[in-house]
């Protein structure tokens, strides 16, 4: 198996944190009523794509009844629509949808992750749940080579994105990189790093972030990777 093999599995196993481990094995027993006839996938969410990418898209954490019944990343849920609809429209993505593993859906030169591996409660993570979790991202990083450019969903996976940085040895300079939507920041590492915000449906729902808004994050990857 390759190292990203590896490390897939080993995400996929952990049982590091007992609340959210607690958690996610609950809501797959439970379910919702508009999935009653799936079989969640209750375990930790690892990354996908292509492991020679140059983007990486980094988000927050499974959605309960999303990445957790799915077991893929942004895969089952609103954001995920969002989000695969954009990677196609630049052609990071085969397909515009995301539904379940086996939907036929590949990532090109693209990778996604999530900061945190298990659906939370209430989508709020500790900040313990954040650091034990830490590791896989940095290892992720790690094993993905030829990325030069982040596009971080949201301010808490900008700054975990920084932090795992950091832990690779990575020096910052300063003042830090500040998140927001559409900052652009070159990091001395040769990555650039893009904020964006997160198309949760808080986000999305209200007008914070309209598709023409995420769109130009995209476009704008696509201008770094693609000149």
């Amino acid at each position: 198996m390759s190292g990203l093999q590896v490390l897939h599995q080993t995400i996929t196993d952990c049982t590091l944190c007992p609340r959210l481990t607690t958690y996610r094995r609950r809501i797959a027993q439970t379910k919702v009523k508009r999935f009653q006839e799936w079989e969640y996938w209750g375990r930790p969410i690892p990354g996908f794509g292509d492991p020679k990418a140059q983007l990486f898209v980094l988000g927050l954490a499974p959605a309960a009844h999303g990445g957790n019944r799915t077991g893929r990343v942004f895969t089952g849920d609103r954001s995920g629509d969002w989000l695969y609809e954009a990677l196609h429209q630049f052609g990071f993505s085969t397909q515009a949808e995301a539904t379940h593993r086996g939907d036929g859906l590949k990532l090109h030169n693209c990778y996604v992750g999530v900061a945190l591996r298990c659906a939370p409660p209430d989508n709020k993570p500790t900040k313990e749940e954040f650091n034990t979790c830490r590791p896989y991202l940095q290892e992720e990083l790690r094993l993905l080579p030829n990325i030069t450019v982040v596009v971080a969903l949201g301010k808490i996976a900008f700054d975990e994105y920084l932090k795992a940085s950091q832990a690779l040895g990575h020096s910052l300079r300063k003042p830090l990189p500040k998140f927001g939507h559409g900052s652009v920041h070159s990091t001395p590492w040769g990555v650039t790093l893009l904020g964006s915000y997160h198309p949760s449906q808080q986000n999305t729902f209200t007008g914070r972030l309209t598709r023409p808004m995420f769109h130009g994050v995209f476009h704008h990857a696509k201008k770094l990777i693609d000149p």
